[in-house]
């Protein structure tokens, strides 16, 4: 299934339920302490993050989406603290502040990347508090809810806020906990993990009880669907009067399942504010889903890795679309990998074109190789020019394992182009002055690197054409 990202600008998303503050400090560790059986740490790097149902709204905001969280906090630094983390990334806060609480902060001490022990601060939400007004004051304004439950307190008026969701025609996302889920009934859709919904429906032998017990629990529910995530097995939704729709897992390798159910929740709740279709809507959650799972920690999803994502299966080598390949650079520039770019005819593919490219990969991580279209050729080549049409010319080049993306330009030069990608290294070959190849300006003033490499003595393309003419 081909699809495009939506335009999620206009998009708006509230997010109600429990906020946490994420509190990490790193530090070396050499000796133990004197005075019990434990390891000194010096803490030398300590960092805050949103939690909870506050990643939740990093993630829909990550996309471009006007997101408004409400959620319960202390009257203390932690509260302020997090709420400038979210309002840094465009987030409105509209939070409750209990002074009979603090804000619920999990800190993690570590030693070589190595959690020595964590720290829970929080108080059971026994408090009197009402949500009603502050969700009833947002509902009118969004496209979408989302109800974060990570069981605190916070949520503790969930039928109410279903019940007003739905006069205001919502769709209302939750993702639950606990034992009980009676609570959650007439809500859109609810994503449990497998561990959550195992402990409400039981134990399965086959696939077919699965899907049996799932369309049992909606219809109990009375929910318009249901998502179960399931790790590795990737995700299932149960949405009548569509057939059950399982999709395998798009990781390649998983790192972290850390916040992956936050990514799909969040995505999701994007999509259907953006009025796309379940099928489209869970595809793209879990495509974001598989990109958080192959990275480290808990990370939002851009569209840009979601767009790399939709447009091709493996976006690690082959020939990209000028669009396409501008974000993939950027993700790549963004993970520390320098990229290499050199362009030209490559008409007929010889042994000093394999040499060039070989030596030009090893300057970098990956190498972009920029191709003249069929008319560009002619221009500069003459009327008998290309030997080789375009099509055949960048697949041959695509197939070099030295080569990891190939795109064609139309201009006279590729200056154009090279401005736009902006690699870490442009290279030329031949005998060239630096001021002579183009694109070398914006790629200099932008802090990279412009070389010069040899052909190979003896081959050319137009010799081995005068050759084959004897």
């Amino acid at each position: 299934m081909r699809l495009n990202l939506p335009d999620f600008k206009n998009c708006r998303v509230l997010v109600v339920g429990d906020v946490m503050l994420d509190r990490y400090w790193h530090g070396a560790t050499s000796r133990i302490s004197p005075e019990a059986p434990v390891p000194i740490v010096r803490v030398q790097q300590q960092e805050n993050r949103a939690g909870g149902a506050a990643n939740v709204a990093l993630n829909i905001s990550a996309l471009g989406v006007q997101t408004t969280l409400i959620g319960t906090v202390g009257k203390d630094e932690a509260a302020q603290t997090l709420k400038d983390l979210l309002s840094e990334q465009n987030i409105f806060c509209d939070f409750i502040a209990l002074k009979e609480i603090p804000t619920i902060t999990k800190l993690r001490v570590l030693s070589r990347h190595q959690q020595l022990i964590r720290l829970d601060f929080e108080e059971p939400h026994f408090y009197p508090f009402d949500l009603i007004e502050i969700f009833k004051k947002h509902l009118s304004n969004v496209d979408a809810v989302v109800l974060s439950d990570y069981g605190k307190g916070t949520l503790h008026q969930t039928p109410q806020l279903i019940e007003l969701a739905k006069k205001y025609y919502k769709p209302i996302l939750i993702d639950p906990k606990g034992k009980d889920f009676n609570k959650y009934r007439g809500a859109t859709v609810i994503t449990p993990n497998l561990h959550e919904f195992e402990t409400i429906v039981g134990e399965w032998k086959t696939e077919e009880e699965l899907l049996s017990k799932a369309e049992k629990l909606r219809e109990e529910l009375a929910l318009n669907a249901l998502l179960i995530t399931r790790s590795e097995q990737g995700m299932t939704l149960i949405c009548p009067p569509e057939k059950p729709l399982h999709l395998p897992t798009q990781a390649r390798e998983v790192f972290d399942v850390t916040g992956a159910g936050d990514t799909v929740i969040g995505v999701l709740s994007a999509m259907l504010a953006a009025k796309q279709p379940w099928k489209e809507a869970v595809t793209v959650a879990n495509l974001a889903a598989g990109i958080t799972v192959s990275k480290l920690g808990t990370v939002s999803v851009s569209p840009a890795e979601l767009e790399i994502a939709l447009h091709s299966e493996h976006q690690d080598s082959g020939i990209l679309e000028e669009d396409i390949l501008v974000q993939t650079v950027k993700i790549a520039q963004q993970n520390g990998e320098i990229i290499v770019m050199t362009n030209g005819c490559f008409d007929i593919l010889h042994a000093g074109h394999l040499q060039y490219l070989q030596q030009a990969k090893q300057l970098g991580d990956r190498l972009i190789v920029a191709v003249n279209t069929d008319k560009s050729v002619k221009d500069l080549k003459g009327n008998t020019r290309p030997i080789n049409k375009l099509k055949e010319r960048m697949e041959m080049l695509s197939g070099l394992k030295c080569v990891d993306w190939v795109i064609s330009f139309s201009e006279e030069t590729p200056e154009r182009l090279i401005c736009k990608i902006l690699p870490d290294i442009l290279v030329k070959g031949g005998d060239y002055e630096v001021s002579q190849i183009a694109g070398h300006q914006c790629v200099l003033e932008n802090g990279g690197q412009v070389k010069i490499l040899d052909f190979l003595a003896g081959f050319s393309t137009t010799q081995l054409i005068e050759r084959m003419k004897q």
